[in-house]
């Protein structure tokens, strides 16, 4: 299999798990956690850059986002430099996203929202960035 394919099937793979991510965090009710730490942390140190979100515009805008990178998937397979270029910061955010829901989950002593995708956030990231960094 050439390096583009394998590229092309990882950057496809890391968007599909971010979308069953999407559903698990949904499901699970993540914003119920998320919002109040944001709201404590702008209490705490006066600004803090995270926003908050009601449920319609947070889905919506990770839909969005879903759909975007499925659109680009095309461009993934034939390697075009732009999309090896984003699969940096992509893999980068999604492989933090895991670990921040992990991590969470030992800190607060209980499976936080989002937990049980996390895991495969974090092979599919560093898959992407190794067939990014291979081609």
């Amino acid at each position: 299999m050439g390096s583009s394919r394998r590229f092309g099937h990882a950057w496809v793979t890391l968007t599909l798990i971010l979308a069953a991510h999407v559903v698990d965090e949904a499901l699970t009710d993540f914003l119920s956690v998320y919002n109040p730490i944001v709201e404590s942390m702008r209490a705490r140190l006066g600004w803090f850059p995270m926003p908050t979100f009601t449920f319609e515009v947070w889905l919506a805008g990770l839909c969005v986002l879903v759909g975007t990178l499925l659109l680009v998937s095309p461009l993934a397979y034939r390697g075009r430099r732009p999309v090896r270029l984003a699969a940096y910061p992509f893999a980068v955010i999604m492989l933090f996203n895991g670990l921040g829901h992990l991590a969470g989950s030992v800190y607060f002593g209980y499976r936080v929202p989002g937990t049980t995708t996390a895991p495969l956030l974090l092979v599919a990231s560093v898959w992407l960035l190794i067939t990014a960094a291979r081609m």
